[in-house]
């Protein structure tokens, strides 16, 4: 069950209805059942090895929480990531590893025929993975205790708007909200619902209908592509996958709230960010926070403190040596966590190498106290953000560098390749995203001096926005982030 289909609406208002009407003792096996259900749709053969994970961080969390003698819970935390890290690479990196041992022994003059295997990859496994290992490191660290109610957890684990692709949700954050139901607001089902369907506006209006301009731009050959087309296809694609997991996190957010259970926000008009540091703080909020709480500071030997939280960024204050190691080992295990091929891999460098290159700058004592006009400091990182999407979306390492080349090719902008309506496209949306963020901070002023006729436009625009996304609403594109 995907989140752009009437099924999903349908299934959503029932679970929504049943929630609310159901007495607390019965509401947490109505999520946990419906959770099942929602992740059944797909594939119900893979509800065991999500439950796998469920049930192995459950009880060795409990078995923490019961010594103190720190080889004993070192032990227990060993087994629960050997268990979580297991499955994820049987299912995501098997393949690509025995594959790239293989090719690394053809090289040597070895005779080896690759491995004929077929793993499916379950959905959403990197993301409920990552939530698990969380949850358990916490209690290790005793940030947190070990929820007793194994429904309560699993929930938590399963919980049907997040689990396919996000937020990854802190324990700490939402079980709280899952174990005592707050009180019914209309405002929260009025706030939901409008998320629910502006995230459905960018995925069916925006999203997929960027997605020809980009697989017929990626399509090309690269010889026949100028500078700018690169350019545009680095724009179109940073669009495409952004209106589509932005859309998926507001449906998230949205489908939580409409049970009164808030998420923390995912995005934060990251293509508006001044810096690649501040791009990581806006941009996948949820991973980037993970990533620096449960990898980073770990690999930099930094203790992570008691109000860490899923607010994104990978900034810490450690000595420098210890911080680029930290940093560029985070980024290559980041890239290959959003996919088994080595283009994930140069992605996440790419972006190590941008943010060692402005710490160094920075911090550099002729730019130091030196301001940079905001609009400048957006106009220098956006690009660079940009073409860090060829290899997250190019099929090689090879096609990368050669896309990348022609960018630094100063014959390659005389001439254009593609159809000019790609390169319209691009330019309208990037003017769009600054017209939104302009609005945005003018509607909220306008708001607390005319609330009434805000209400009204807002009224009328939905009443347009609902029809449009209901007709283009057809289940035939995932989301992106499916398949990571």
């Amino acid at each position: 069950m995907i989140f752009n289909s009437l099924t999903f609406l349908v299934f959503l208002i029932t679970v929504v209805t049943a929630y609310w009407l159901l007495p607390n003792r019965l509401r947490l096996y109505l999520v946990f059942i419906s959770s099942l259900t929602f992740y059944g749709f797909w594939r119900i053969e893979f509800i065991p090895v999500m439950l796998f994970s469920v049930v192995i961080d459950y009880f060795v969390s409990l078995k923490i929480l019961e010594t103190d003698e720190e080889k004993v819970r070192k032990r227990l935390l060993y087994i629960s990531l050997a268990g979580n890290l297991g499955l994820l690479f049987y299912f995501k990196y098997l393949i690509f590893f025995s594959n790239t041992a293989i090719g690394f022994g053809n090289l040597l003059g070895m005779t080896l025929d690759p491995i004929a295997l077929k793993i499916i990859l379950p959905l959403g496994i990197s993301f409920y993975t990552f939530q698990t290992i969380s949850y358990t490191v916490d209690v290790y660290r005793r940030k947190i205790l070990p929820e007793k109610n194994f429904i309560l957890y699993a929930s938590y684990v399963t919980f049907f708007p997040q689990l396919i692709a996000g937020p990854i949700l802190r324990a700490g954050e939402v079980i709280h909200q899952l174990s005592s139901r707050s009180e019914f607001q209309w405002a929260n089902i009025s706030i939901g619902l409008r998320r629910i369907f502006y995230g459905l506006f960018l995925k069916v209006i925006l999203a997929d209908n960027l997605a020809p301009f980009v697989d017929t731009g990626f399509a090309m050959s690269i010889s026949d592509m100028s500078a700018l087309d690169v350019w545009t296809l680095s724009f179109l694609f940073g669009f495409q996958i952004y209106f589509d997991f932005s859309a998926y996190s507001h449906i998230a957010l949205g489908s939580a709230k409409l049970m009164g259970i808030n998420f923390p926000e995912n995005f934060n008009f990251p293509y508006l960010a001044t810096s690649p540091r501040d791009f990581w703080k806006k941009w996948h909020i949820s991973l980037s926070s993970w990533i620096r709480d449960y990898l980073y500071l770990p690999l930099a030997g930094v203790k992570l403190g008691e109000n860490s939280s899923s607010g994104g960024g990978l900034e810490v204050a450690i000595t420098q040596e210890k911080k680029d190691k930290a940093l560029f080992s985070s980024w290559a295990i980041m890239g290959l966590w959003h996919g088994a091929n080595w283009t994930f891999v140069v992605w996440g460098l790419y972006h190590a190498v941008c943010i060692y290159l402005y710490r160094t700058i920075t911090s550099s004592k002729t730019l130091s106290g030196f301001n940079i006009p905001t609009f400048i400091s957006i106009a220098l990182t956006l690009p660079v953000m940009m073409l860090g999407w060829i290899p997250f979306r190019a099929e090689s390492v090879s096609d990368t560098l050669k896309m990348w080349g022609r960018v630094f090719d100063p014959t390659a902008y005389s001439f254009l390749g593609m159809r000019e309506n790609a390169y319209l496209v691009a330019g309208l949306i990037l003017v769009g995203i600054f017209i939104t963020k302009f609005s945005i901070v003018t509607i909220s002023r306008f708001l607390q001096e005319n609330s009434l006729l805000f209400r009204t436009l807002e009224t009328l625009a939905y009443c347009v926005l609902i029809p449009v996304v209901l007709i283009f609403l057809r289940p035939i594109n995932q989301f992106i982030y499916f398949q990571f």
